[in-house]
This record gives structure tokens, C-alpha cells and sequence, in this order.
């Protein structure tokens, strides 16, 4: 049962009305206070008129008076407030009534238990509102800082790419940190299941295979393949990418390349289409992308899109 604060008027006068019906006599008013937990401060003076001057006294002003104290007692008369109320709504033993009090009595307890169950409803509902809203407001505030977060390593990836223009005498390190970068732009999509790795013979011949990246992308895997190079990538390397997924029943693929791709490549792609998914995508149309602040999962969805449905394996995204 929750309660306001304070008895608001309603159930003030209501509680005035009720307490002296349930009680035959003015010390059973007084005992019914006290055993709320009432204190002893707020009764005193009303033990003292009862004692001396009892004709001068009733129920009724015993009552208001006493629930008048505890209703303007603040947090320290919460507890005692909330007892009484109690006391009224429990109570079921009218026998200790007056008789001629009784149904009286009773309607005003159930006028009584019909105000708190409203007013209960009205906290619930107001309760769940504010749970609700309070959710929504941490929903948005995870969100938004998820965002940031997002955006903050975006900005990090895209300074990284930059910076690999400049390695050009170092080749083999802008080429790892290439694969690095960008499977770190993967991950940030949540779209990457695994780094490069090799696949060793186990009959000790060595490494088999290595692939920069794997991915999951709309419920389909995808061998990623990454090169750094100053000519357009050619049949030979184009090749490589594509035995590694024809010989993966289910497996697609991407091509990016910080160069663009020849004229054979590109159709050696086309061809390969009529049996496998394969995009191809440059650097450049990356750096882009993250300049531009486009979606990655938008930026992939056309170019399978247009491989699968134009059969175009290099639809360039600028």
C-alpha cells in the first residue's frame, strides 16, 4: 500500500469520520492513536482534557487533532501515518462497535479502502511511467554514448588509413597495418568473426593458405582478402582469392585493394558471379566512406546488390 506523503483532505475528513466509529469511548480513540505508534507527545494534552474535562471533549476532535499532528510531522511521522491507515483498511471486527455504529462504520472503511486502492493504482501506474521513462532515458543515454564511442574510433580508423600514405618505404608494414585497420573497421560494425590466419598442413608442409580476414555479413560468410599495391590488382592475385572461396561450399567474397582492379580481373569476378558472390572495393572508396561518415553495413548491402543482381562485381560507391 503506497500512501502519499502527506493524508491528502479527502482522506483526512474521511479518517476523522471513521476512527471514533470504530471506537466505543475517548480512550479507546486515545489506545487505537497510541498502539499506531502515535507518540506520546501528541497525546498528553488530550489524555490531560479527557481526564478533566471530558464533557468538552469528543471523538471527533480527539481524532482531527491527533491526525492533524502526525499529518504535519514530516518524514519522522511517515511510519505512524502509514500504520493508521493501515489499522483502518485491516479492520474487521465491528463487533467492538457501537451497534447502531457499525454499518456506518463499515461503509466508511470501504470508502476508505476504495480511495487507497485508487490512489494505489494511480502510484503504480505513475511508478511503472517513470520506470519506463527512466529505462527509455538510459536506453538513450547508452545510445548515445555507444554513438560516440562509435564515432570516436571511426575517427582513430580513418586517421590510421591516412597515415599509411605515408609508409611507402616500408611496404610490408603498410600492408599488415592495412589488414589491421580494416578488419578494425569490421569489428567496430560488429560484423568481423575473425582476424588473418593460416592454415597450416599437418603433415608439417607448411602454411597452406592465409586469409587477411573472415567476416559475417546478412547471415553469409565472407573471405576478406586486402592488398596494398601500386598497380591494379591483377588476374593472378584476383585468382588466389577466388580458389580459396570455391573451395568453401558456402563461403563469398571481398577484394579491397588500395589500387583499382584491371579490366581482367574485373571480369574474371563477372564470370566467377555465375557460381560465387564476390565484390571488390578500393581504399579509396573506404577512405570515403569514413570521410563522409556513410554506413558500412549500407556501403556492403549495394555492392552485393549489385554483384547478385546486375552481376557486377566493382560497382564503385563514391
Amino acid at each position: 500500500m503506497e500512501e502519499s506523503y502527506h493524508y491528502p483532505p479527502e482522506l483526512l475528513n474521511l479518517l476523522v469520520d471513521t476512527i471514533p466509529l470504530l471506537c466505543r469511548s475517548k480512550n479507546d480513540v486515545l489506545v487505537f492513536f497510541r498502539g499506531g505508534g502515535v507518540p506520546n507527545s501528541h497525546l498528553t494534552d488530550l489524555r490531560s482534557r479527557v481526564s478533566t474535562d471530558r464533557k468538552n471533549i469528543n471523538k471527533y476532535e480527539i481524532a482531527r487533532t491527533i491526525l492533524q499532528r502526525i499529518n504535519e510531522g514530516g518524514d519522522s511521522e511517515l511510519r505512524t501515518r502509514r500504520e493508521i491507515l493501515k489499522r483502518v483498511v485491516e479492520f474487521e471486527n465491528f463487533s467492538t462497535c457501537w451497534p447502531a455504529d457499525q454499518l456506518k462504520a463499515k461503509g466508511l472503511v470501504c470508502e476508505i479502502r476504495d480511495v487507497v486502492n485508487v490512489k494505489d493504482s494511480f502510484t503504480r501506474i505513475n511508478k511503472e511511467r517513470k520506470k519506463e521513462k527512466d529505462e527509455r532515458v538510459k536506453e538513450q543515454r547508452i545510445k548515445l554514448q555507444q554513438e560516440q564511442d562509435k564515432n570516436t574510433k571511426l575517427s582513430e580508423i580513418r586517421n590510421t588509413v591516412y597515415s599509411l600514405f605515408g609508409l611507402d618505404d616500408q611496404p610490408h608494414k603498410r600492408g599488415k597495418l592495412l589488414e589491421y585497420v580494416l578488419n578494425d573497421l569490421f569489428r567496430t560494425y560488429e560484423i568481423l568473426i575473425q582476424e588473418d590466419f593460416k592454415r597450416i598442413d599437418s603433415d608439417g608442409a607448411g602454411t597452406i593458405e592465409q586469409i587477411d580476414g573472415v567476416i559475417e555479413f546478412d547471415a553469409s560468410i565472407f573471405l576478406v582478402e586486402m592488398k596494398w599495391h601500386k598497380d591494379p590488382i591483377g588476374v593472378e592475385k584476383i585468382s588466389q582469392h577466388l580458389v580459396r572461396i570455391f573451395n568453401r561450399p558456402d563461403a563469398k567474397g571481398i577484394f579491397i585493394s588500395s589500387s583499382r582492379f584491371a579490366k581482367t580481373a574485373i571480369a574474371q569476378c563477372k564470370e566467377a558471379l555465375s557460381q560465387k558472390t564476390i565484390i571488390l572495393c578500393t581504399l579509396e572508396e573506404l577512405v570515403f566512406l569514413l570521410d563522409n561518415k556513410r554506413d558500412l553495413v549500407d556501403f556492403l548491402r549495394q555492392k552485393i546488390r549489385a554483384a547478385t543482381v546486375d552481376k557486377n562485381p566493382f560497382l564503385e560507391i563514391k
